[in-house]
């Protein structure tokens, strides 16, 4: 067994007694209002900045095989040309958001970033995005600061009254919404939460641990604490990524590791209920295993996207140095568009990014998704394609 720092098994979690007074304008059968009266008992979890991970020698083994493989991906796909970083962590955004049932094709939330009338759950995801891109400008040094910023970043535009501070309530998961008697789980009083998020990032920027078991900790004790109203699980898994670019297991890619996870989303959510009764093995064995499957899905995409550059490097008859060939590039990262957003990306007029894209749609590499001569936009159904097939792949348990 491996154990570093304070030694001892996991710790439970404990459990308080807390008031609950329902509110004046509360409703419900007298039933219903019966069990959410009197106190109720809120988790206590363990302060762990000193502690040890336990892990056992096949567990131990595995971990270190799964930050191999992370390593080695991101040095492989670091090294291609193509715009991989955005693809992936859009991919990731994508999945983690899947997970919590925010669920919109590529199509969508490509339409979404071009700043289009898209699908609620499209915005959403895009809203994750800039989270994810929080979180690994912000990996260097971990603090309250950047995992505020994360929060600020994902639901700004849509509760922007929730972010930039813990949350200043009870909160609690299933059970009924008279109050938290009933409830599946009761995470920490709010009047807990800044103690514990401290103690949580002094262990998350400790350097004497294993860091794949550590990000899948702190992951866990993360979403135990939940010191947000809301986000909390997609804050969580950009967690992982912050953890996973500071201690250096990637640093040119974001590996789509909450894709993994969406393989056995159920199996996921018992491995946090295990975490939360001292067993760490089932939440470091998720993490550990989501990476593997993360890569392989990964390199599938990469495969796949590359494929479709070569099909379309044979079909465009046009200078290297032209527009078009560089709008290509734009749309691997940005499979749909218009002539204003081309022009940007190109640095060039809205009229020669016109021209280039007409030459794509003669070339049938983009296609119009809109109808009529105004506010045109268009999409590369291949990349697309190659996207959502990457997402039917996680989802494929």
């Amino acid at each position: 067994m491996t154990t570093v720092g304070e030694p001892g098994p996991w710790p439970t979690l404990d459990y308080e007694a807390r008031p609950w007074g329902l509110a004046e304008d509360a409703y419900g059968s007298r039933n219903q209002r019966r069990l959410a009266s009197g106190p109720y008992q809120a988790a206590l979890p363990a302060l762990i900045s000193h502690r040890s991970i336990p892990l056992e020698g096949e567990l131990a083994a595995l971990t270190e095989e799964a930050a191999a493989e992370l390593a080695r991906f991101d040095s492989e796909v670091g090294q291609i040309a193509a715009p991989f970083a955005s693809i992936l962590l859009r991919t990731e955004s994508a999945s983690s958001s899947e997970i919590e049932n925010l669920t919109s094709g590529a199509g969508q939330i490509a339409l979404a970033e071009l700043g289009e009338r898209a699908p609620k759950n499209a915005q959403l995801v895009v809203g994750n995005v800039r989270a994810m891109q929080a979180a690994l400008k912000l990996s260097e040094t971990l603090t309250v600061h950047a995992i505020l910023e994360m929060h600020r970043a994902l639901l700004e535009h849509s509760d922007p009254l929730i972010v930039g501070h813990w949350r200043d309530q009870q909160v609690w998961i299933g059970g009924g919404s008279l109050g938290p008697h009933t409830a599946q789980f009761v995470p920490p009083h709010h009047d807990r939460v800044p103690d514990l998020m401290d103690d949580l990032i002094v262990f998350a920027n400790r350097t004497d641990l294993p860091r794949l078991a550590q990000t899948a900790i702190v992951h866990a004790q993360f979403e135990t604490i939940h010191p947000f109203p809301d986000g909390n699980g997609r804050v969580g898994r950009a967690l992982v990524q912050a953890m996973l670019r500071s201690g250096q297991l990637t640093r040119n890619v974001t590996v789509p590791v909450s894709a993994g996870l969406l393989h056995n989303t159920g199996r996921y959510f018992d491995a946090l209920g295990a975490y939360r009764q001292g067993d760490v093995t089932p939440i470091v064995r998720a993490i550990a295993e989501a990476s593997f499957a993360a890569v392989h899905n990964g390199r599938q995409l990469v495969a796949d996207l590359e494929a479709v550059r070569q099909g379309w490097a044979e079909r465009i008859t046009a200078r290297r140095d032209s527009a078009i060939h560089r709008l290509v590039d734009v749309l691997l990262r940005q499979p749909v568009i218009d002539a204003a957003t081309a022009a940007d990306h190109l640095g060039i007029s809205v009229v020669n990014a016109q021209l280039a894209v007409d030459r794509l749609v003669a070339m049938d590499v983009l296609t119009q998704v809109t109808s009529g001569r105004r506010n045109r936009i268009w999409q590369a159904n291949e990349v697309v394609d190659a996207l959502d097939a990457f997402g039917a792949r996680a989802r494929r348990q």
